[in-house]
């Protein structure tokens, strides 16, 4: 029997290796066709030609499959088929490949590279470079080093269709002190592991990077100290009869210092305000009133020179002013008590009452038949999520190609700065404005304490940085990968049956996975936290703990803060923390609504003469980066969407997802006030802008020492106003808190509501909650004589390590 022609004409029209290749609607799997949007199984290819025929819309004339279609044409569609499904078979498999095989051109530099750059530009006898712990500040020498991130769309080519990985590269800091005009000079070094060439690296405006705005180095550190020991030579007779400790020499009541920044008031300055404190344990709350105002931008530190003296409250223009009055009792003395040895002030030594046992350990963290996510160096896979991190020397923990089910999320999620700024009496106090890339903050990811810091059972990372060093340094256990139970169900519903029993009860336990660094930048811990939910959310916490500045106390300081001890003052202070977030959202081509409500008033459908008042959904396109640009001080949008126009749901709407904040943040400084010019992102809690390739980072490890002309100005990104429909989109995030220190804030800050950060949630993105394909669900129901039945795809027992005993669930209520 022949073939039907309309039949054969809607195959064609169906366009079978075009359809099927481009729109992954099939691929085949053990035998089964499968239908990737809804992994529908069909049993015959029959089935799988009418869904087909209802996809495309194709009419096929009023003749029944079983009539018109011949095994001629079953034949043929099986060839095209048979084509189609080799194509689509390994899609979803070779999305996970191609992540998996990109996460590397994110992995941090490994020492051997590091060591590889080192001696390569060693090798340049133009560059002049000698040791970073040479003494001379007169010196060409190595700063810092870092992966170079490949542009992006140089990346994506290895993510998203398996193509070779652009080169290694790596950043290099160089600070040449060493010639007629002094100079930093950032360079691209590469390609790694074997690096043969380097060229230039400029910031957008190619705006020179001044040598005074450079980070303190701990060369410059140990002149600062030689200063320090002239200054306590004079003054050591005024510090042991009012503090009863010593600067230098001095055995066991010794003082130690904090230096403060910026270092100075306008660009190309370096002169830094220096507080001096008991080094006791916990030394940052132990301020004894005494600062000295130290200018050492001359790179012969013995021209360096003390400008000021603040003592007691009251201000002098040297040293030995201070001395001559101290001595003639024209000035108000400061006496501090006696120095108590035993007093536990500043310690974490337990003191007090509590009533929980001491003999044993509380709960723990455990992986009853063992661990549930994937390691793979830089790559993890976890509940459908996979991604590739790093951890940036600069500024801290970063993810890439961030992904649920194989369709990526966000391109990047970065850490891009953190900012502490102080109010205060004292000169110190007063110029505390702390910004912590200037610190290189993300080197400062010091050693993780298991069942502490992390789960016992965490996963650990050793870190390594090239910062102020001759070699690579390595930093054991600084990064730590662990699943945990919230102790609290992802979703759960009992069903009563209000006569004394229930119909059902669903409960999901609620898993996550969390990636987490720890920065101490002197005095402050920050805890960084990437955490990643089974039902498509990914959270970024950041978590405050660690002393507090703290400066010396004046009646007048009260304005500026709390009284925490005899002498100390606990510093009022807002800090914000920056992120970049680039999302992907079903592709590169996004747009950004916010989404609000307003009130609407009409006539009442089913009862006349009366009105109803109600909320009704009220959007607003924003279609340029000034629009999306949303000021501390306005009314903040409380949805904030972004989605793919292109792209729909099952049910029609956009593929989105929307960033939630968790911040009480608010701007530091007034507009354009001479520090504020450095960190312009922090005029704005959120601000949208088209991904540029000279636009990777808000911030510079320079802004701290030079914030009143940076060489990076967030401002720049949307100054020119572009459009950000249907492009390309980076949100860039700010959250924080004040700070009003109080006495439960001695001897350190706890982490309980010090907490800041964001989510982001899908919104349409899925046809379904996705957690769904989670099998820790468990069921009960009543069977036929009313005993639970409960129903779960886990085992039954937990472990012994947790409970012998299996799960049981008994949902009945009665009087007693």
């Amino acid at each position: 029997m022949q073939a039907n022609p309309s039949i054969i004409s809607c195959f064609v029209l169906l366009k079978f290796y075009d359809l099927l290749l481009a729109n992954h609607l099939l691929f085949k799997r053990s035998g089964w066709l499968i239908k990737a949007e809804t992994s529908e199984l069909y049993d015959s290819e029959e089935d799988c030609i009418h869904w087909l025929i209802q996809k495309t819309h194709c009419s096929c004339s009023s003749h029944t499959f079983e009539e018109t279609v011949t095994e001629g044409a079953k034949m043929w569609f099986s060839w095209m088929l048979l084509l189609a499904s080799l194509a689509m078979s390994t899609a979803s498999s070779k999305s996970r490949e191609w992540a998996h095989h990109g996460a590397a051109m994110f992995a941090d530099l490994t020492p051997q590279e590091m060591n590889a750059v080192r001696d390569y530009l060693y090798s340049c006898s133009e560059l002049g470079l000698t040791s970073a712990q040479d003494k001379s500040l007169k010196k060409n020498s190595i700063l810092l080093m870092e992966l170079h991130v490949p542009r992006k769309h140089e990346a994506l080519r290895a993510l998203d269709r398996g193509q070779a990985k652009p080169s290694r590269q790596a950043r290099v800091v160089v600070q040449f002190g060493n010639q007629a005009v002094p100079n930093v000079t950032e360079y691209t070094v590469g390609p790694l592991p074997f690096p043969r060439s380097y060229q230039v690296k400029t910031f957008k405006g190619d705006r020179p990077i001044r040598f005074e705005s450079r980070p303190i180095s701990s060369v410059e550190y140990e002149h600062l100290n030689v200063v320090l020991e002239k200054i306590g030579a004079k003054a050591n007779k005024i510090l042991e009869e009012s503090t009863g400790f010593t600067y230098g020499n001095c055995t066991n009541r010794c003082l130690t210092f904090s230096d403060i920044a910026p270092r100075g008031l306008a660009p190309g300055e370096r002169r830094t305000w220096i507080m001096m404190q008991k080094f006791v344990e916990g030394y940052f709350i132990h301020p004894v009133g005494f600062e000295v105002l130290v200018n050492h931008k001359d790179l012969d530190h013995n021209k360096w020179t003390v400008e000021k003296v603040w003592y007691n409250g009251q201000y002098f223009d040297s040293v030995e002013e201070l001395v001559e009055k101290y001595e003639k009792g024209t000035i108000n003395k400061l006496k501090l008590q006696e120095h108590d040895e035993e007093d536990l002030f500043s310690t974490y030594i337990p003191r007090g009452h509590m009533n929980t046992q001491t003999n044993i350990h509380g709960a723990k963290l455990v992986e009853p038949q063992g661990r549930r996510f994937q390691v793979d160096r830089n790559f993890v896979e976890y509940a459908g999520w996979s991604f590739a991190y790093r951890v940036r020397s600069s500024a801290g923990l970063q993810i890439f190609d961030l992904r649920f089910n194989g369709e990526r999320i966000a391109y990047e999620i970065a850490l891009q700065e953190a900012i502490a700024f102080y109010s205060g009496d004292s000169p110190a106090a007063m110029q505390t404005k702390y910004i912590d890339a200037g610190w290189a903050m993300g080197t400062s990811d010091y050693e993780l304490s298991k069942g502490i810091d992390c789960p016992e059972i965490a996963h650990f990372v050793d870190l390594y940085h090239y910062y102020d060093t001759d070699k690579p340094v390595r930093y054991r256990n600084a990064l730590c990968i662990f699943e945990m139970t919230t102790a609290l169900p992802l979703r759960r519903h009992f069903n009563s049956n209000f006569q004394g029993g229930y119909n059902f009860y669903g409960g999901l336990e609620n898993h996550v996975l969390v990636i987490r660094t720890t920065s101490t930048v002197y005095n402050y811990d920050y805890i960084w936290d990437f955490v990643f939910y089974q039902n498509g959310v990914m959270e970024s916490r950041m978590s405050a703990t660690g002393y507090i500045h703290a400066t010396f106390f004046t009646e007048n300081g009260l304005n500026y803060g709390t009284r925490v001890y005899n002498y100390v003052l606990g510093n009022l202070h807002t800090h914000l923390i920056h992120y970049k977030v680039d999302l992907d959202i079903a592709g590169r081509d996004n747009s950004f609504e916010t989404i609000g409500l307003k009130y609407v008033n009409f006539s009442n459908p089913w009862s006349p003469g009366h009105t109803i008042v109600q909320s009704k959904l009220h959007r607003t396109q924003h279609e340029t980066e000034r629009s999306a640009a949303f000021r501390f001080g306005k009314k903040f949008p409380k949805y904030l969407h972004f989605y793919n126009p292109n792209q729909n749901n099952k049910w029609g709407h956009k593929k989105g997802y929307r960033i939630q904040y968790n911040s009480h943040a608010n701007s530091v400084l007034p507009r354009g006030w001479k520090e504020e010019n450095g960190i312009t992102w922090s005029r704005y809690p959120l601000a949208v802008t088209r991904h540029k390739d000279n636009e990777v980072t808000s911030s510079s490890i320079y802004t701290q020492n030079d914030p009143w002309e940076p060489v990076v100005s967030f401002e720049e990104f949307i100054r020119n106003n572009e459009n950000i429909v249907n492009q390309d989109l980076v949100a860039w995030v700010t959250v924080g808190f004040l700070h009003i220190p109080h006495s439960e804030d001695i001897p350190n800050t706890a982490t309980p509501g010090n907490a800041v950060g964001f989510f982001l949630r899908p919104f349409n993105f899925f046809d379904e909650d996705p957690s769904l394909a989670s099998r820790s669900t468990v069921i009960v129901r009543p069977d036929e004589k009313g005993q639970p039945k409960v129903q779960r795809w886990t085992p039954e027992v937990v472990g012994h390590c947790v409970s012998n005993e299996p799960f049981f669930y008994n949902g009945t209520y009665a009087g007693v």
